[in-house]
């Protein structure tokens, strides 16, 4: 992945939109933005140990429903995202889905959050935000079981609505 450069105080346009002209940070104004139905789909995977991978396959983890919980808890995190990431607007969300699949070839399970609202800004952040905390709170739940368990390949997938159009992950 190619790093962007630090917008210099002297660029008139940067790609970078949460930098003013001068280079200091700032929340986007988003007033004049037209209101679309705008989605968001991203995926994680937590992996682990076999023996935690059944733990959880078979509702018997200390804590309960780890996926169940898992699930509640990226809903709420992706309703949270505001509070959590500066810059970021806080969002009327329309929908969010949280979805498990547990990968046994892999000892993994991988989570899919889809985020979705009407309005003047996107989910991208919300669908992250879902997913990391999903896989944060499967952590949670059995650590007691494995403290080695190793969450990756976090990214979005794809976006739709809004001025820039759709974006699709290769």
């Amino acid at each position: 992945m190619t790093q962007q450069p630090t917008p210099s105080p002297t660029a008139d346009a940067s790609p970078l939109t949460h930098f003013d002209a001068q280079g200091q940070a700032h929340m986007v104004d988003v007033g004049a933005k037209t209101h679309t139905h705008r989605v968001a789909v991203a995926q994680g995977r937590i992996s682990m140990l076999p023996a935690t991978l059944a733990l959880i396959e078979s509702g018997t983890a200390k804590k309960g429903d780890v996926l169940g919980i898992a699930r509640l808890a990226g809903i709420m995190g992706a309703k949270k995202t505001a509070d959590l990431i500066p810059l970021c607007h806080p969002i009327a969300l329309t929908r969010v889905a949280v979805e498990f699949e547990v990968e046994p070839a892999t000892h993994s399970v991988l989570c899919r959050a889809t985020a979705e609202t009407t309005g003047p800004t996107g989910v991208e952040m919300e669908a992250l935000t879902a997913v990391q905390v999903a896989l944060l709170t499967i952590y949670d739940m059995c650590k007691a079981a494995d403290r080695g368990m190793e969450m990756s390949g976090v990214k979005l997938l794809e976006k739709h609505g809004g001025k820039s159009g759709s974006f699709v992950a290769r």
